[in-house]
């Protein structure tokens, strides 16, 4: 028997406007502008006049420094903007270092790329890749005091891939990315009260991550490495991967030391990729939000979803609660290319709501006000776009209200709560 689903593609929740340019990966809005850090080179960075938030105008883009970098993530502090620099298609690219081992030890290309998980016919671009090198990986800073006309103040260049998400405020910038002599990205603070000249303050790693001081991994690959950390008044909160998240020590940037960890149960698949606390207590007590990212679901397995942490004592952190979406909320799940589960939430938990980008299931809006018992008021699906059904991506809010919700495929949706 055929079974018809409803689909509610909107609840409590109108759109005003839609932003038709490319996808990408972070938005962040800020006195009257919104600033969208594109996915695929070679956009780089839209900053948009959203001052009339029905007819959003887009007043100027910088694109990357090559057509091998994406620049998908961004910051602005007053006047002064960061964009990372990090290797487009990183991960499948590196797959390239593997082949030369692979065949020496007698595999055939049909058997590496299967054990790879590619086609040979991706090895003369893989091979391309890995004889042109990687060099341009760092973080750009930028003039946007003329938002018609940006001018670049610095160009750091790091290592590796590069730089991924970060945080920023008007002195540091709290920077994700590869180092020489580390492996998977870590935590580097450049102080940037110059932005024409940032100067490192200090590094954080994981144990085992420093393989050129002797460290070796309990982790193979990358599975475990800092993704982002969020500075929070004198912490900062990192999410790292498989490892769950740290709590730093923020009150001396020279020397941050962990205070509070946290590792999920191997049972948990998907990895950390944000976390932070609420600004006010509840009751009396401490929580913070957690969200996991969906990456290669296999059916039976649980899904990237949002967790609640009792965090009064940093070094007695306790779930609370979580929150799922089931794949019946959404009508693309299933779509060749599509991810479906958590991906990430407005980096301002300023009240109880907690607005998140659900990947296929769109934008989500919970009520924490009982964080034992997560409560979604509102959510919005995306319609499809010339890039593909919803893949939402990122989400901010303004001043007043307006929630802009990013999809990594079809631009910009400005929403309106209706409750």
């Amino acid at each position: 028997m055929k079974v018809e689903v409803e689909y509610e593609l909107a609840r409590n929740v109108r759109k005003i406007a839609h932003l038709d340019i490319a996808g990408g990966g972070q938005i962040v809005v800020e006195d009257g502008y919104a600033y969208v850090g594109h996915m695929k080179p070679p956009m780089g960075t839209s900053i948009i006049d959203v001052r009339n938030p029905a007819n959003p105008i887009i007043v100027s883009h910088i694109e990357p420094p090559d057509r091998y970098s994406h620049t998908h993530k961004v910051r602005v502090v007053g006047d002064v903007m960061i964009t990372n620099v990090e290797q487009d298609r990183r991960h499948f690219l590196r797959k390239g270092e593997k082949i030369a081992g692979l065949r020496a030890e007698g595999l055939s290309d049909d058997d590496i790329a299967a054990k790879l998980k590619i086609k040979t016919s991706d090895f003369p671009d893989l091979e391309e890749a890995l004889a042109r090198g990687y060099t341009s990986g760092g973080f750009r800073i930028w003039d946007i005091s003329d938002k018609s006309d940006p001018k670049l103040l610095s160009y750091v260049k790091t290592h590796g891939f590069g730089v991924h998400r970060f945080d920023m405020d008007d002195r540091y910038a709290y920077i994700s990315t590869e180092m020489e002599g580390y492996v998977g990205n870590i935590l580097v603070t450049y102080d940037i009260t110059d932005p024409a000249n940032p100067t490192e303050v200090s590094r954080w790693h994981m144990p085992g991550q420093h393989l050129a001081g002797g460290e070796v991994p309990t982790w193979d690959g990358y599975g475990v490495r800092l993704h982002h950390a969020m500075r929070c008044g004198d912490e900062l909160w990192a999410a790292v991967w498989h490892a769950g998240y740290r709590v730093l020590d923020a009150t001396d940037m020279a020397d941050p030391k962990v205070i509070g960890s946290y590792s999920f149960q191997p049972g948990i698949p998907e990895p950390t990729h944000t976390v932070m606390p609420l600004e006010n207590l509840i009751n009396g007590r401490r929580y913070a939000v957690v969200i996991d990212e969906e990456h290669d679901h296999l059916p039976g397995r649980l899904h990237g979803f949002i967790w609640v942490m009792d965090v009064t004592d940093l070094k007695n952190m306790v779930p609370v609660s979580a929150w799922d979406l089931t794949e019946r909320a959404s009508p693309w799940v299933g779509q060749p290319g599509v991810r479906f589960g958590g991906h990430q939430f407005r980096e301002k938990l300023d009240s109880t709501l907690v607005y998140a980008t659900w990947f296929a299931g769109g934008l989500r809006v919970l009520d924490l006000a009982d964080p034992h018992l997560p409560v979604e008021v509102a959510h919005y699906i995306p319609e499809p776009g010339l890039g593909g059904p919803a893949q939402s991506n990122d989400v901010d809010v303004d001043d007043d209200g307006l929630i802009y919700m990013l999809d990594r495929n079809n631009g910009v949706d400005i929403l309106e709560m209706t409750l």
